[in-house]
């Protein structure tokens, strides 16, 4: 009887091998080079009062809008919480960890129990992070935060009771009737980060020169928290753990508004840039198993069995 020659199965030739190292290298590099173009359009990296007057004045555009549709109710909220330090102070630590962490854990979750749609996500959040650059490059735009604060340049501000020298990134010496409105005399907003504190500052040391103070919409912030969310519920099993899932976005929605980093619109913008990239990443991934099978077919093809004595 002459031995067939061993085939593998269609799962062992079609299936998408992930590597947990090689899955951390690829993200890594993604991320080192967003963080490189992110911050080219940034606040720092542009020279003059071109940018910080067009994301003013982008600013502008998104209270115009908003109020139009009476959905313009963020310095409200913001005020809300202020003489609360505490909740103020936990807010934006969790602006500035969570953000990452959760979707770093997640990534490996996916990477360990659904390994069957870890390409797809893996393309959707490179997707939708890619798209939200090219946001941040065409729409560059002003957080609530910097409305009120200090045009360009340095100043003297006291943080934590202390006065110190900070680079400046606002738009106070901007003219325009919206700050006027019903006869206010300003925005409103706070800048939460400077005056109450948190785990880093965006106006000192090495990250106020590569960090970028304009990229706000879309908001990652929502959509990475959206994609983790989708990326979870499969494995979501009893309802604590639901409610938490579907909590999450929601709780780093109301932060980036009560933190003033955000606009409502900002997280509407997260959004489209997530259903954008699950369907770039959706594409990639069928365009990637159609590699995969044609694989297959010329394997099996050049690799005949045969089972005759």
């Amino acid at each position: 009887m002459i031995d067939a020659i061993p085939t593998p199965e269609p799962e062992e030739v079609r299936e998408h091998r992930t590597w947990w190292w090689k899955e951390i290298l690829i993200m890594g590099a993604f991320y080192f080079i967003y963080s490189l173009t992110r911050n080219r359009f940034g606040s720092i990296r542009v020279s003059g009062d071109d940018v910080p007057l067009h994301s003013f004045n982008n600013a502008m555009k998104v209270i115009r809008f908003e109020r139009a549709i009476g959905l313009y109710h963020e310095e409200s909220i913001q005020q809300w919480f202020l003489p609360y330090k505490w909740f103020i102070q936990l807010m934006n630590t969790y602006y500035g960890t969570a953000h990452f962490a959760v979707t770093i854990g997640v990534f490996f979750v996916l990477l360990h129990r659904r390994k069957d749609v870890f390409p797809m996500f893996r393309n959707a959040l490179a997707a939708m992070t890619g798209l939200a650059i090219i946001g941040f490059a065409l729409f560059p735009l002003m957080p609530p935060r910097l409305l009120d604060a200090p045009c360009p340049g340095t100043a003297k501000v006291v943080v934590a009771g202390q006065e110190t020298v900070r680079k400046t990134f606002g738009g106070d010496c901007i003219p325009t009737k919206l700050r006027n409105y019903n006869g206010a005399t300003e925005f409103g907003f706070v800048d939460t980060l400077k005056v109450y504190g948190g785990p880093w500052d965006f106006d000192s040391g090495g990250i106020a020169s590569r960090s970028n103070q304009y990229a706000a919409m879309p908001s990652l912030h929502i959509g990475w928290a959206s994609w983790c969310a989708f990326a979870i519920w499969p494995l979501a099993r009893r309802k604590w753990i639901r409610a938490a899932v579907l909590l999450y976005p929601a709780l780093t929605l109301f932060c980036i508004i009560v933190t003033g980093n955000h606009f409502w619109a900002d997280g509407i913008g997260g959004l489209l840039a997530l259903a954008g990239g699950f369907g770039l990443g959706t594409l990639l991934h069928t365009l990637n198993q159609r590699r995969l099978d044609a694989k297959f077919e010329q394997f099996r093809s050049s690799h005949p069995t045969s089972n005759a004595p």
